[in-house]
């Protein structure tokens, strides 16, 4: 095989054969196809794409170059959900749990924010002793004594992508849908779940702004899954708006703790039990307990609190707390139509909880507390956001990216996506 030959056909319009893609994937992990190469041939599918046989076959060879995880030695099914990243996106925290106390396993492997989106990870983190760093035997160890387990993924799962994601994140290929969904599809079919929920988010704080582009990387991704063999359904969701009311690490854990404590936002409630009824049905699990019982009687709680226990953590320690706070009134009175999910992840990132590389630090205590929804009737001078720092050289900046995220109009309705917008499968 030659680098150049393979750069020709797919910059050319053509269809790699199935030698051309393994070749190539093994070739750059190894370090035989130079990163000035392997950018040429991300450019190329990035601007001519890939038919769903390459997308496959791509997906396949990325597996290959590390690890799969095998749960077979569970009496459980297992089931997973993955997120393609949002504002205030916290679902994995009650979902999890939630859907182990309905009889399955839940093997998570979950990443650390970028920029304005959340990282599962890191909001774990905020909880004192909490670790992401688990072996395989550790995490089995953890999904047979509590159903389910949140973790970072280990060096051996799908090398292949972690090095091809770091060279499309400076070379202007991140965009490319199929690049994105065999990224996503090589770490969950090596993860090994038995069967996979995607939550696609739709809107200006989700990487896809556009319905048509979410949908397209929806349908690619339960395309992978299925001629993997892996039970894949997809929900578009909306991410027009923050989801649920806090923006940030440790605010987000404790808006967690409402909701499985039976109260929380209407909109995390019922996201939460969409995707795990979807994560039930996928597993067969479909005469299961139903997840709002769960959530009602208090064992999805029980899960929580074991499996933060089982990790290191302690559930009950009291969570971080910034050491500075601001509070944004409403400037006028009226209906408020728009809280830009894009503006208020920035805010919350330029406070200090996100981070702009993977080494930055976060503070765990940073982030947003939105006190009104789009559609809420505001006066003058009422809380609308509630912004917390830890230094309160962060306030002006973070304001500046809310300049122009809020709208509030004498008389109007808010114009968004419904919360679930279409399943896929």
């Amino acid at each position: 095989m030659d680098a150049i030959d393979v750069i020709r056909a797919k910059r050319d319009g053509g269809e790699l054969t199935p030698e051309q893609i393994d070749w190539a994937v093994q070739a750059y992990t190894g370090g035989e196809i130079a990163e000035e190469q392997m950018s040429s041939l991300a450019m190329a599918i990035l601007l001519n794409g890939m038919t769903r046989p390459e997308v496959s076959r791509w997906t396949q060879a990325m597996i290959d170059s590390g690890e799969r995880m095998d749960w077979s030695a569970l009496e459980r099914p297992t089931t997973d959900k993955h997120s393609t990243g949002g504002v205030g996106d916290k679902i994995t925290l009650p979902l999890a749990p939630t859907v182990a106390a309905c009889g399955a396993a839940v093997p998570q492997l979950s990443g650390r924010g970028l920029g304005h989106t959340g990282g599962t990870l890191d909001k774990l983190e905020s909880i004192p002793g909490w670790r992401a760093s688990l072996s395989t035997a550790e995490m089995l160890d953890v999904l047979r004594e509590t159903g389910a387990v949140v973790c970072a993924a280990g060096g051996n799962l799908a090398p292949a992508d972690r090095k091809l994601y770091a060279l499309r994140d400076v070379t202007g290929t991140v965009e490319s849908i199929p690049l994105i969904a065999s990224s996503i599809m090589s770490k969950k079919i090596a993860e090994g779940t038995g069967a996979l929920v995607l939550d696609v988010k739709v809107g200006n704080g989700a990487f896809m702004k556009t319905l048509p582009d979410a949908r397209e990387l929806a349908e690619t991704m339960v395309a992978i899954g299925t001629d993997h063999g892996l039970r894949t359904v997809a929900l578009l969701t909306a991410m027009d708006r923050p989801l649920g009311n806090a923006v940030g690490n440790a605010v987000e854990v404790a808006e967690s703790i409402e909701v499985l404590s039976g109260g929380g936002p209407s909109d995390i409630i019922e996201l939460t039990i969409a995707l795990a009824r979807e994560m039930l049905t996928a597993a067969g699990l479909t005469a299961a307990k139903d997840p709002a019982d769960a959530l009602r009687d208090g064992s999805a709680m029980d899960v929580w609190q074991r499996m933060i226990s089982a990790q290191g953590g302690d559930p009950r320690a009291p969570l971080p707390v910034a050491r500075e706070s601001y509070e944004l009134t409403a400037p006028a009175s009226g209906i408020l139509t728009r809280l830009d999910a894009f503006g208020v992840g920035v805010a919350a990132w330029r406070l200090g909880a996100g981070r702009a590389r993977k080494e930055d630090p976060v503070s765990f205590g940073a982030g947003v507390i939105c006190h009104a929804r789009p559609g809420d009737k505001l006066v003058a001078g009422q809380p609308l956001l509630s912004l917390y720092a830890d230094d309160m050289s962060r306030f002006p900046r973070a304001l500046e990216a809310l300049e122009g995220a809020i709208e509030i109009v004498e008389d109007g309705t808010p114009d968004l996506h419904p919360l679930i917008i279409d399943r896929i499968s």
